[in-house]
């Protein structure tokens, strides 16, 4: 088994099985991550047994030694055979130790399936993956961020990153209106309360 690249013949097959991983409102146009891939903005990372696509591992390309992984997946067929740890550890090797991996999950406390939830968490725990003490909002959704490193990461240095990557993945306006890095539920609960009492 190995993490690679796709080749162009094979990244049609890639995104099937990646759009049946994922709701439809979670994913990305094959069109685009190919147009960012190309732009060097993008990693589409692949785990194949010979010809057999098994998963993937998509990633942001952040500064040098920072990456944020945007799916982890396996497909429909090849569930549940612990493969979701075996992309990890490979996605680690290709990367290398100095690489710092971060991602988000979604906070269980708010999820519409907390047990699902949950569950992803442990999930990362059990590979290696470390919370960094902050969580996010993108798009109404919270999440917890999680990161993979060889070391502990300073959270101003990954919070630093995790804006960065966004505001180059969707933009000033989009960033400002729906990404925010870090997001703090209680200081967001207020302004709504308090939004509540004023109409």
């Amino acid at each position: 088994m190995e993490l690679r690249l796709p080749a162009p013949e094979e990244y049609r097959a890639v995104c099937r099985d990646y759009r049946e991983a994922f709701p439809l409102a979670e994913r990305k146009s094959a069109w685009s991550m190919r147009r960012l891939w190309e732009e060097g903005k993008y990693l589409p990372y692949c785990f194949f047994d010979g010809g057999d696509l098994l998963g993937g591992a998509f990633l942001w390309v952040g500064h040098p030694g920072w990456r944020l992984l945007d799916y982890l997946f396996v497909t429909a067929r090849r569930r549940n055979q612990r493969l979701g740890g075996e992309i990890i550890r490979a996605l680690r090797e290709m990367e290398g130790p100095d690489t710092v991996i971060f991602g988000e999950v979604e906070e269980p406390s708010a999820a519409p399936d907390p047990v699902m939830a949950e569950r992803r968490m442990g999930f990362y725990a059990r590979n290696g993956w470390r919370s960094a003490g902050y969580e996010t909002r993108l798009y109404g959704v919270r999440f917890q961020t999680l990161y993979l490193a060889g070391e502990q990461v300073a959270g101003e240095a990954l919070i630093a990153e995790h804006q960065y990557i966004y505001h180059q993945a969707v933009g000033k306006w989009s960033y400002a209106r729906n990404i925010r890095i870090p997001y703090d539920p209680a200081a967001g609960r207020r302004k709504t309360e308090r939004e509540r009492r004023q109409s």
